[in-house]
């Protein structure tokens, strides 16, 4: 890594990560500095057909892995960490998805008991295709096919959640985590509150493509090489939950069960982010939002349910930018670079 200002990460099989927080870092980046990092699928690359089945190659609690942590320089507790999302590029040309007993939103599962046989656990592979831009679906019990847009989304992403917590990298909750939302596309500005010196950045789990919602709680699950950018916004502006923004729109992240609380929490942030942003009167903000905005499920299967709230810009008068701009400045430094 002797060009600090851009560096690749690639972690073998054994230094991949399955928590937040309790790890120590693999490498120091400083605001301002564009890297490469490269992502193992959620099953570590071990489901590979449908003879694959999940529950025989995989073992537990050894799913859904990370790169990282990056240990950001100067990043202290309540800083908020700028994260932009330059580009995310399938490493491989396949991806696969699978069905297990009790998991997923249309079966029983331990929350959700019901007198019912298990879902069988089956593995779907799909042929990706970069150059057309397609994801290509099969059904696995008739000849029926069809080519779906590729939409790549890193699924899994946060720092070390507060108080020495160590958190299963699956669950989504304030650090980010399993936070499963199409958004996290490139493009995409995430900004996570910062808890622990350093943040600990890491990330995994990309996506080919995701449904909202992700039904049967697997998209189509991903090897990524993801380019970053990242910023520290000091203390001024604390973020409680994840938040995003695109050159388009402003989207704050829920994260609960049961759903309800998950889209309280992220009408909430929002609201009070438009608040203090455009200087807009709290019921004048919830009106806003009541009429214009969106709310785009992200998982309704993990540990902790995920829903954004989401408003386009155009709707709202502000007189400065979020965070002070640092969305435009990070990417406009990652389509500088060459």
């Amino acid at each position: 890594m002797s060009d600090r200002s851009h560096f690749t990460y690639r972690p073998a099989r054994d230094e991949l990560a399955y928590t937040f927080g309790g790890r120590i870092p693999v490498a120091h980046v400083r605001s301002g500095d564009v890297f490469t990092v490269h992502t193992e699928d959620c099953f570590g690359g071990r489901v590979r057909g449908p003879a694959d089945l999940p529950s025989q190659v995989c073992a537990m609690p050894y799913l859904n892995p990370v790169s990282g942590p990056f240990f950001i320089e100067d990043a202290e507790p309540g800083d908020t960490l700028a994260v932009h999302i330059a580009a995310i590029e399938p490493a491989r040309g396949w991806g696969v998805s699978a069905t297990f007993p009790y998991f997923g939103a249309l079966t029983s599962t331990p929350h959700t008991t019901t007198l019912q046989p298990p879902l069988d656990e089956r593995v779907w592979v799909y042929d990706i295709d970069p150059s057309a831009g397609i994801v290509r679906y099969r059904a696995t019990s008739s000849g029926h096919s069809v080519d779906l847009p590729l939409d790549p989304m890193i699924g899994t992403i946060g720092v070390a959640p507060a108080a020495m917590e160590s958190r299963a990298t699956i669950v989504p909750d304030q650090h980010g985590g399993n936070l499963d939302t199409p958004e996290l596309r490139a493009g995409t500005t995430l900004y996570l509150g910062v808890n622990v010196h350093g943040a600990l950045l890491a990330l995994g789990d990309g996506h080919a493509r995701q449904g909202h919602g992700e039904a049967c709680g697997v998209a189509v699950e991903i090897a990524t090489v993801t380019t970053l950018a990242v910023d520290v916004i000091k203390g001024d502006l604390p973020t409680t939950w994840p938040r995003l923004e695109t050159d388009t729109a402003l989207m704050s992240v829920g994260c609960a069960r049961p759903l309800e609380d998950a889209y309280r929490i992220a009408h909430q942030d929002l609201t009070t982010w438009t608040v203090d942003l455009c200087r807009l009167d709290t019921l004048d903000a919830y009106q806003l939002i009541s009429q214009a905005g969106r709310a785009p499920i992200g998982n309704v299967c993990d540990p902790n349910y995920t829903i954004l709230a989401a408003i386009d810009k155009t709707h709202l008068p502000c007189p400065q930018p979020a965070y002070h701009g640092v969305h435009a400045r990070l990417r406009h430094l990652t389509q500088e670079r060459p």
